[in-house]
């Protein structure tokens, strides 16, 4: 007997909601097509696949990772599943209407009320499912999603019950993986689809505004009072429109919102790095059914209007010619001294951008190569309109003559004059400060370098760790975050201890497990602190670094963790020092080469001067 054809599923958008579906409906038998954007996350995919971690832990592969809807023409889906934000879903739908068969269902995985309407505008009604999904997680890498609560049971259903049937194959699938999903007809969606959104209103615009983790909102009896009001504003507008619930509803949202735990909701992300929220499809989405049957909603409008204000006060603050000045935020962020933008229009400025694995560092010189702008952005984000806008704010207020692109992303980075490998500019932005023969040691994101300069500050030699992350940012992080130790906190509470014993283990997942058990043992949070130090210490120590010779320290590991430079002190019995602006230093070298090129093209006028090209 002939194999039953794999039912197809396409996902489109590779948030935390989309990652999680593809793996598990990929568990269930499915054929997945994934559409991701972002080139490095695409990629990443390609070559890992997708894990999951935390409450589900999961991992798997896939043979179709797109960068455009229009790559899947032609795959013949039988369900799309769309992943994104309502604020991008729009552009989607236009795009993924060719993609249109007599077979199709589309379906909604998103969050809000009247979200799938967005679908049905390109699909029409008889083709579009809901999701009502009651799991979430956080994006910790490209390819890594930590689910932090999942709350079963999901519910699914066609809005106006035309493809019950598709609804209930997709239930099955997803609770045979234990991904478990009930089908439900339209009246039951509407229904679970108000009370997953007054949840998320309660606490989303609360977060983003106050800076509050869910944990921390639910923990403070004063914000709880206000979750209250806002929950009690969305059931007053939601029985209007013939919805009931239970007279124990409010009690149960508060229940479910204890569970949330110590991290941000996905609007207050987005409202937090600046970039657009749903908010009108949360409580806006309350305000606008309240104004309908003439229900006061404070709150709910109170919220809106406030994450309103605050998206628009970023977006406006970040486009040349705005109110008030071009691009004012990042300039009074960047600006070094009290000079004004203006008066570097009219001086030799160099640029070096250092496209590291966590972050992007901006820095900027005048022509006698003192450092007048430095700015960083996250690296790992689908937020490109942040980088464009640094670029632009640059590019308005100071007369950049030549530029040079180094790190982890500089090959892809096609803006600047010429590219430099870290080492190089590593070597240049020291050297300029310390001259003559050196060691730098550099704990980056994801590796440590130590690099050899000779006496005329050229590089002599470099040594990396193994391709394991152990030592680096990444690896502190995970570690700090599984011990409950804000990251901030760690070198103040480390220098506070005496103990000297260390992490056995440099796999990451290994070493969570050993911090476990000393949190199981009682032991203190600043012997921990110094516990991981100790680690990290140990692994550069074991790392070739030549004695009577000067040593300094760079990178943002050592930028936020000096008392590390301590306990190399003691490992090593020497004084090292911590070059000034350490994160920057690498995008600073990378100026300086950025203005000794333009000098060397630049001095011999009798020539025709030509562009460089692009050299690594």
């Amino acid at each position: 007997m002939a194999e039953k054809n794999k039912t197809k599923a396409a996902i489109i958008g590779l948030g935390p909601v989309g990652m999680i579906l593809a793996v598990k409906l990929q568990e269930a038998g499915c054929e997945v097509a994934l559409c991701e954007a972002n080139e490095t996350k695409a990629n990443k995919i390609k070559a890992e696949g997708l894990v999951l971690e935390n409450v589900i832990q999961a991992k798997a592969t896939f043979t179709k990772v797109c960068q455009s809807i229009s790559e899947l023409e032609g795959w013949d889906a039988d369900y799309l599943f769309f992943a994104l934000k309502s604020n991008h879903t729009p552009a989607a739908v236009k795009q993924a209407e060719i993609l249109n068969t007599e077979k199709l269902t589309v379906v909604s995985a998103q969050n809000g009320i009247d979200v799938e309407h967005l679908l049905v505008a390109g699909f029409g009604e008889s083709k579009t499912m809901r999701l009502v999904i009651n799991f979430a997680g956080n994006t910790v890498g490209p390819n890594l999603t930590k689910v932090t609560f999942f709350t079963p049971p999901n519910y699914i259903g066609s809005v106006n019950d035309a493809r019950a049937e598709k609804a209930k194959e997709i239930a099955d699938l997803l609770s045979s993986v234990n991904l478990s999903t009930k089908a439900i007809d339209s009246f039951e969606l509407l229904k679970r689809t108000w009370e997953k959104t007054i949840l998320n209103a309660s606490l989303s615009a609360l977060c983003g505004v106050s800076r509050l983790t869910m944990a921390e909102a639910m923990s403070d009896p004063d914000t709880v009072e206000l979750i209250e009001q806002v929950i009690n504003e969305g059931i007053e507008v939601a029985e209007a429109e013939k919805i009931r619930f239970p007279d124990d509803f409010l009690r149960q949202c508060l229940r479910y919102l204890k569970k949330g735990g110590d991290h941000f909701p996905s609007l207050a992300v987005d409202l937090i790095n600046n970039r657009p929220t749903e908010i009108d499809y949360f409580n806006g989405k309350i305000v606008e059914y309240g104004r309908k049957h003439y229900i006061r909603t404070s709150l709910n409008l109170a919220f809106t209007n406030m994450v309103k204000a605050m998206t628009n006060k970023n977006i406006i603050s970040r486009i040349p010619g705005a109110a008030g000045d071009v691009n004012k935020i990042i300039l009074e962020k960047g600006l070094i001294n009290k000079a004004t933008a203006g008066a570097y229009k009219n001086t030799h400025c160099f640029l070096g951008i250092d496209l590291g694995s966590a972050y992007a560092k901006f820095t900027i010189t005048n022509d006698k190569g003192n450092a007048v702008f430095r700015y960083f952005l996250p690296t790992m984000t689908n937020d490109k309109q942040a980088f464009k806008n640094v670029m632009a704010a640059i590019s308005s207020n100071f007369n950049i003559k030549y530029s040079c692109a180094t790190g982890y992303g500089r090959k892809h980075f096609t803006e600047t004059d010429i590219v430099k490998t870290e080492i190089n500019c590593a070597a240049a932005g020291v050297s300029f400060f310390y001259a003559g023969e050196k060691n730098i040691i550099d704990i980056g994101g994801e590796d440590i370098k130590i690099i050899r300069c000779d006496k005329d500050n050229n590089v002599e030699n470099f040594y990396m760790n193994d391709k394991c992350a152990a030592g680096t940012g990444s690896f502190l992080a995970e570690i700090a975050e599984r011990a409950g130790i804000n990251i901030s906190d760690m070198s103040s509470l480390a220098s506070l201890s005496k103990y000297d014993k260390e992490l056995n283990s440099f796999c990451t997942v290994f070493a969570k497990t050993e911090i476990m058990n000393w949190i199981f043992d009682g032991m203190k949070p600043e012997d921990i602190s110094r516990g991981i130090y100790n680690s990290i210490a140990n692994k550069v120590a074991k790392m070739r670094l030549d004695p009577g010779i000067p040593t300094y320290m760079i990178g943002g590991v050592i930028a936020h963790h000096p008392y590390l430079k301590d306990l190399l002190n003691e490992k090593f019995n020497k004084d090292i020092k911590i070059v000034e602006a350490p994160q920057h230093i690498v995008s600073f070298g990378a100026a300086i080469i950025a203005m000794q090129y333009f000098s060397k093209i630049h001095s011999n006028t009798k020539k025709e001067i030509k562009p460089l090209k692009k050299t690594t």
